[in-house]
């Protein structure tokens, strides 16, 4: 059985119908054409398909759609200000926190919330707090960068 399902997403009004299976994940990738949240393991384990809802990270492999009905929805497509980047993604950037880039639109979801959750940050937080985000790639170690580079900036103190 299918249903519209209706949120806003990046700041957009959506509708689209669905099955009521349909993850998240699923909605904005194929019904929304949004495939920046990459779907990475099915289980809840990778963290490559974070999107915030209601400016909470969620996992959105974890979520069905029509959880989200009426919901705010922020995927990494969302962040830019056109050409401006968030100031996770400069510092994502800047810190060459990314290789391959699979695990990176949900590694910057994810420290977006960290830094918001946070007032201060330090290393053994943020390695803590990345523990639901895999990276093949990288020791971590210019990502924890990143996000401790970003933290002052989004928090007006840089």
């Amino acid at each position: 059985m299918t249903s519209t399902v209706s949120m806003t997403v990046n700041g957009k009004q959506v509708s689209a119908e669905c099955e009521g299976r349909t993850l998240l994940v699923q909605y904005l990738r194929e019904k929304l054409a949004l495939t920046g949240t990459h779907v990475g393991c099915d289980t809840s384990q990778c963290g490559a398909c974070v999107v915030h809802v209601d400016g909470i990270s969620v996992k959105s492999c974890t979520m069905l759609a029509h959880q989200a009905e009426g919901c705010d929805v922020v995927t990494i497509e969302g962040l830019a200000d056109g050409d401006t980047l968030h100031p996770m993604q400069e510092a994502f950037r800047e810190n060459h926190a990314l290789q391959c880039g699979f695990c990176t639109p949900g590694m910057v979801m994810s420290a977006i919330d960290m830094v918001n959750r946070h007032d201060t940050l330090d290393e053994k937080t943020v390695r803590h707090q990345l523990e639901g985000n895999l990276c093949r790639c990288t020791g971590y170690h210019n990502i924890v960068k990143a996000i401790l580079a970003a933290h002052p900036v989004m928090k007006g103190a840089a």
